[in-house]
């Protein structure tokens, strides 16, 4: 069974909802600190509410976009404030349903900022030896099943979240001589107010890809892949990318 416990310090961003929320409630469940970033106050304060450990989970009000090249200082400041970082898990991110002939430049531009810029500027802060445990320290990073099953209308979303996939495992072999672990994992279309969005847009009865022979997934069900990742028991485990899909690719 994997525990953590109260000196164990991991960040999660996108912590007020939908799988941030799940992976920041699981971790502090199995005994971590939790450092749980999003934008919004009310839900964050609500996820504060939910959880097992209320001392051991923080929480920091932060638009990620807001200017990515000073995220690596930005964990710094978390690393001075709470402590050196056992683990990263970068679970914000929004979607984009844009065809071709629709397709904004600025939309794709801010979708890329909090979907793969600001993920990439995060691992850079979390990889500095000064702001990490060392040997030992992992980092997860949500990715999508849309990187590779590119559906119509996800051009802008399932380019960032390829690219990411990508530069991950960079980040992860640069790292790997000081066994500091870079990950992935894809799902496919959980439980969350995100998916709901694209599902109440695409409709169930016209898009079999909504159809998974064990049921649409859960959070914890995506979240417990996270916290393995996190984990020791992970500890041989870099540069890969997991999808979690009940079998669908």
């Amino acid at each position: 069974m994997i525990k953590f416990n109260k000196n164990q310090i991991f960040i999660v961003t996108g912590a007020s909802s939908g799988l941030g929320e799940g992976t920041a409630l699981l971790l502090n469940e199995l005994g971590a600190t939790v450092v749980g970033i999003a934008r919004n106050e009310e839900r964050l304060n609500a996820m504060k509410a939910k959880c097992k450990y209320p001392e051991n989970m923080h929480l920091e009000m932060k638009d990620l976009t807001e200017n990515i090249e000073e995220l690596p200082q930005y964990v710094k400041e978390l690393k001075n404030k709470y402590g050196k970082f056992s683990g990263l898990a970068y679970c914000a991110g929004i979607t984009s349903l844009q065809p071709l002939k629709l397709l904004d430049i600025n939309d794709t531009k801010k979708l890329f900022d909090i979907d793969y810029f600001a993920p990439i500027f995060m691992a850079k802060g979390f990889a500095d030896k000064r702001n990490n445990i060392g040997e030992g320290a992992s980092a997860v990073f949500i990715s999508s099943l849309a990187a590779k099953s590119c559906n119509r209308g996800m051009i802008s979303y399932s380019g960032a979240k390829a690219a990411l996939i990508s530069s991950i495992r960079c980040i992860a072999k640069e790292y790997a001589n000081q066994k500091i672990r870079f990950n992935c994992v894809s799902p496919s279309d959980i439980k969350t107010p995100m998916q709901s969005w694209i599902k109440d847009i695409l409709g169930e009865e016209k898009n079999p890809g909504w159809s998974y022979p064990m049921g649409m997934g859960e959070v914890n069900d995506v979240a417990n892949m996270i916290i393995y990742l996190l984990s020791d028991k992970a500890k041989w485990v870099t540069a890969q990318n997991y999808i979690v899909d009940c079998g669908v690719m």
